[in-house]
């Protein structure tokens, strides 16, 4: 029996990892440090948490520590996962800015709660640099316990109780998939490295083995996504969650998944590529029509946007399904699109809600211009985007996945994306006719004194109709993400 042979970490495999080792460095901390803060002072937590990843932020966009792959492979850090952490970041840390004011009313802001989402954040930035399986288990598994615990937070609300029981439980079955894929494709190459799956499988004698992987895979990401028909936790997630992490889990996570299908799809199993075009074709058909078409009887606004969710992964899996740069490009540019329009509609639940009265029936925003103009301007500004209305963000973001579509062949796709994109309008204009058409009902919803909380919503909503202007740098940077795949 030979005895294993370990290779030596040298201080050359630090400086890509230093964002993360800021982002989970400071989480243990904070950890620690919250002992000794009363509740009366847990704003120094909070305080702290946004500052953790403000650095991180800066950290990634300054280029700090530099890029290249460590820990011999396993950790990659490119353009690619540049771009993503940042947004990333970037969503973290106004998840906790947003939820701030909502969760210290109800006694929920707990120093956990604020370390939880940086144990996610620093999940989502390793997946997303993962170079191997080992490492994209890793980073899976330490964003969804923080999320499952995040979703059950306030513990006295048995939806909150039943959604986080749905999600363990569903997220447990995903992550069996995914690992029993994992363990195919390693049967059928030998390894555990992408870089290495990706040159035996053109060579491969076990090409149904790796297939059957690869497909099983595909059925994993599909759950994280919230794709159909994996999506069957996100309507009670979404509605059962306190709306600042209902809005974490609707945005960041989202975009973290879509850098493991990169890597696990592309730079894994890429030569698969032309037999699973049609899977995740079918993949993405599915959600578009069931997405939408759920979507429609909704009364719940949480419930609506969860179902609403689902179409808009159908349109980020027409993007992957395209293939090759442009098709990567655009549905990165679209996941980096839908997390800005879902933290800009979901704040404003938040910011309208009050202790004891949740903002999240349709009907509680009828006559909302009538009574806050302001609010009912951001919430129109979101729903335009996430309809697709020109010229605000979402427009374009469609616009570039089908475009990718067309590219790859899916014509019949790009039809049915189209017509699904108009179906998506009657649900997200009936928001805004209620606001703005509808006599008002019951007690006023009351102004949000977190002054904070408003400014960061109000820029969060007007970059929706601000970005597109800077539409050329945003497509250069994502198209210069994958600029290897040409």
């Amino acid at each position: 029996m030979t005895t294993p042979t370990l290779l030596p970490l040298t201080a050359a495999d630090l400086p890509p990892l230093l964002p993360e080792l800021v982002v989970i460095g400071g989480a243990f901390a904070l950890l620690i440090l919250d002992l000794f803060i009363s509740n009366r002072h847990k704003v120094w937590t909070h305080f702290l948490s946004v500052a953790i990843l403000a650095v991180a932020f800066a950290m990634l966009l300054g280029g700090v520590g530099g890029q290249g792959e460590v820990f011999h492979g396993m950790f990659i850090r490119d353009n690619a996962a540049d771009v993503m952490k940042t947004v990333v970041v970037l969503v973290s840390g106004l998840t906790l800015i947003y939820g701030w004011s909502y969760l210290r009313e109800r006694n929920l802001y707990q120093g956990e709660i604020a370390v939880l989402v940086l144990f996610a954040t620093a999940g989502m930035m390793l997946l997303v640099s993962a170079g191997s399986l080992l490492m994209v288990y890793l980073g899976l598994e330490l964003l969804a316990l923080c999320s499952y615990a995040l979703v059950a937070s306030n513990r006295d609300n048995k939806l909150a109780a039943e959604a986080g029981m749905k999600y363990i439980v569903l997220g447990s079955l995903a992550s069996g998939l995914l690992l029993y894929g994992m363990s195919l494709v390693y049967g059928a190459t030998g390894s555990l490295h992408l870089d290495v799956i990706h040159a035996a499988a053109t060579q491969s004698d076990e090409r149904v083995l790796l297939l059957t992987g690869a497909v099983f895979m595909v059925a994993g990401v599909a759950f994280k996504l919230g794709a159909a028909p994996f999506h069957m936790w996100l309507p009670d997630v979404y509605q059962g969650a306190p709306a600042p992490i209902a809005l974490f889990i609707s945005s960041a996570p989202k975009l973290a998944a879509f850098g493991m299908a990169y890597r696990l799809l592309e730079a894994g199993v890429g030569p698969l590529s032309s037999e699973l075009q049609y899977v995740l074709a079918g993949l993405a058909a599915l959600s578009l029509v069931v997405g939408n078409l759920m979507a429609i009887a909704q009364v719940n606004l949480k419930r609506m946007l969860a179902y609403s969710t689902v179409s808009h992964i159908g349109f980020l899996l027409m993007g992957v399904a395209g293939g090759g740069a442009a098709g990567y490009s655009s549905a990165m540019f679209y996941a980096v699109a839908y997390a800005v329009m879902s933290t800009a509609a979901f704040g404003v639940i938040v910011a309208l809600s009050r202790s004891g009265f949740e903002a999240e029936s349709i009907d509680d925003f009828k006559g909302l211009n009538a009574r806050n103009p302001w609010m009912a301007g951001l919430m129109l500004c979101a729903m335009f985007s996430l309809a697709g209305i020109p010229p605000f963000l979402g427009f374009w973001a469609k616009l570039a996945v089908l475009g990718a579509a067309v590219n790859g062949g899916l014509l019949w796709l790009v039809i049915l994306g189209v017509i699904s994109a108009v179906v998506g309008c009657f649900y997200y204009l009936r928001v805004v006719k209620v606001m703005y058409f509808d006599e008002p009902v019951g007690e006023p919803l009351p102004r949000n004194n977190d002054r904070l909380l408003g400014i960061v919503l109000g820029v969060n909503c007007v970059a929706l109709l601000v970005l597109p202007v800077a539409l050329g740098p945003l497509l250069a940077w994502m198209r210069n993400a994958f600029a290897h795949l040409s």
